[in-house]
């Protein structure tokens, strides 16, 4: 299998990168990252994107080529560049908190996406996910606030069906999903860890091995969903 990897650099991104490279059918892992910092050697090639620049995933995807049997987006933000965020109340919105969020979490996606679902496998199963979070699904959303970051994932996952709808048509065997890695010990979430039960504070290695069983047991019917690390559908 050949596979590519977005944001490999990233805690999560660079566990799946080096897990997909470890096993036996998979051939070689692009794995990608804004300065080409992410995990390389052996089967893994690296290469290098920005998120907020089209013409960077343009290039990287020709380079690439196809055919390419799973694309996984690790890529996210929580916080704003400054580190300020996620907001507690609706005072602390601002038009421009929100559209640095919809840029990394949603926008960016949805031109990876542009650029590589033309890449997927047609003759056989093939695999787009992106990372997104429980706090994204509107219906299991208890406690508001963190309103930048749950509206960038939920517009994710909708973006995501709708991409699953349009790839039914031409791939019938692809799965696009978004997938919920669960608390990982990452700089993303180091600020917000108080709290949260040692036995549910995932490894990076963890996580991604959790993710991939995942994607291991999903079919053309689940497409469109969003799952969890040990495989629950979430409801969006």
């Amino acid at each position: 299998m050949r596979c590519a990897v977005f944001g490999a650099s990233g805690g999560v991104g660079g566990a799946l990168a080096a897990a997909l490279a470890a096993r036996d059918d998979v051939a070689e892992v692009h794995a990608g990252s804004r300065r080409g910092d992410g995990p390389s050697g052996g089967k893994l090639r690296p290469f290098t994107f920005d998120l907020q620049d089209e013409a960077t995933m343009a290039c990287a995807c020709a380079a690439i080529g196809g055919p390419l049997d799973i694309v996984l987006i690790a890529t996210g933000r929580l916080t704003r560049a400054d580190g300020t965020g996620p907001e507690k109340s609706w005072r602390a919105l601002s038009a421009d908190g929100m559209a640095e969020l919809f840029a990394i979490n949603t926008i960016g996606p949805a031109l990876i996406a542009r650029h590589t679902l033309p890449l997927l496998r047609r003759d056989g199963r093939a695999v787009f996910a992106a990372l997104s979070a429980r706090v994204g699904s509107i219906s299991d959303n208890r406690l508001g606030g963190w309103h930048a970051y749950r509206a960038s994932k939920a517009a994710l996952n909708m973006l995501v069906r709708n991409l699953a709808l349009e790839l039914a048509r031409t791939h019938p065997q692809a799965i696009a999903v978004t997938l919920h890695p669960g608390t990982v010990d990452t700089a993303l979430s180091a600020p917000f860890q108080r709290g949260v039960a040692a036995e549910k504070l995932f490894t990076p290695a963890f996580s991604a091995a959790a993710l991939l069983g995942v994607l291991d047991t999903l079919s053309p019917a689940d497409s469109g969903g969003l799952f969890a690390w040990d495989g629950a559908k979430i409801p969006f």
